[in-house]
């Protein structure tokens, strides 16, 4: 005779629910967007249906309306016109530049609301990379100085968390530093810990027109074959003070995840990233799959994995998904 039965707790939806482990919550998301200068503007991706380039007037409605469904948080991503690009990437230092007026107005508008803003040179750089370069190579202790500068302007319009994405080395300690320094030491640090070279960042190059003009990222961004490396970099993220520590991407990368939450007491953010976005959708819109099983049930793999924060071009529409479950 059978005495364990694990189908005795899967025998209907409220016992399922009841012992469900994994549970997904409106506040564990964080919404990335792609702001751009303009009024009343909002333009498609091509590579992500969906997913838009927004004014501020919009984007602002779309906030407005997404913080009665529990949105808590988002992080802003600027499209910089090729005329304001440089090798210097100085419009990044700009304090009366869009992103610095932009994190203005809405903090205005919404006081209580998490902004994160993105410390990297690639959006600014006529280069296209995350760091300066200098005689065809990405440089990193120079570009320190500059992230740093960006981070502090970014805390002086009202940046809640800078995130430094650029992966260079010993960013986090001279942005405390910098931050620390201008008297921002409220001012977070969600570090792109785990930052791997993948193949799945090009719908948001083609977001942003941000594109290495030469080579790769290879030599800053993580080998996707590696994980101890990514340990390492959690060590060093934490020992130079980061808050939040963070895998990009996601579902390719849910081991990783793990390892971190397994090795750090720091919350774990993780973002599924646009070409995982992509992906879903594409296969859902050529009837390959069930679209919002697919969307529920990757976003539960990422926090299950141990994610304590999920960075997703889904979080409009789980947001309206948890709202309507309640």
């Amino acid at each position: 005779m059978l005495t364990a039965r694990p189908r005795r707790n899967r025998r209907s939806p409220f016992l399922r629910d009841l012992v469900e482990e994994t549970r997904l919550q409106s506040q564990d998301f964080i919404w990335p967007v792609f702001i751009k200068e303009g009024q009343n503007l909002k333009e498609e991706i091509s590579t992500l249906p969906g997913v838009f380039r927004m004014s501020l007037d919009v984007l602002a409605e779309e906030v407005s309306k997404l913080m009665d469904q529990g949105l808590r948080s988002i992080a802003l991503f600027p499209v910089i016109p090729d005329a304001h690009k440089n090798s210097t990437a100085s419009e990044a230092l700009n304090p009366k530049g869009f992103l610095p007026e932009a994190l203005r107005k809405l903090k205005k508008l919404f006081p209580e609301l998490i902004i994160v803003t993105d410390v990297a040179l690639d959006p600014y750089s006529s280069d296209g990379h995350d760091g300066l370069v200098q005689d065809g190579i990405v440089v990193n202790d120079a570009s320190l100085e500059v992230l740093a500068k960006m981070a502090v302007v970014q805390a002086d319009a009202g940046a809640d968390l800078v995130a430094p994405s650029d992966m260079m080395d010993g960013r986090v300690a001279a942005i405390r530093q910098a931050l620390d320094k201008a008297g921002h030491h409220d001012v977070g640090i969600l570090a792109y810990t785990a930052k791997y070279a993948s193949s799945h960042y090009g719908p948001f190059r083609e977001a942003l027109s941000s594109a290495p003009r030469f080579g790769d990222k290879k030599t800053y961004q993580i080998n996707p074959a590696n994980a101890r490396e990514a340990l390492r970099e959690l060590s060093l993220d934490e020992s130079e003070g980061a808050d939040i520590v963070m895998v990009k991407p996601a579902l390719a990368y849910l081991d990783i995840i793990y390892r971190l939450r397994q090795n750090t007491t720091l919350p774990v953010a993780a973002y599924q990233v646009s070409g995982e976005y992509a992906q879903i959708e594409i296969a859902a819109r050529a009837g390959a799959l069930d679209r919002e099983r697919a969307i529920v049930e990757s976003l539960t793999a990422i926090r299950r994995a141990g994610a304590d924060i999920i960075l997703s071009y889904y979080t409009p529409w789980i947001l309206g998904h948890l709202a309507e479950k309640r």
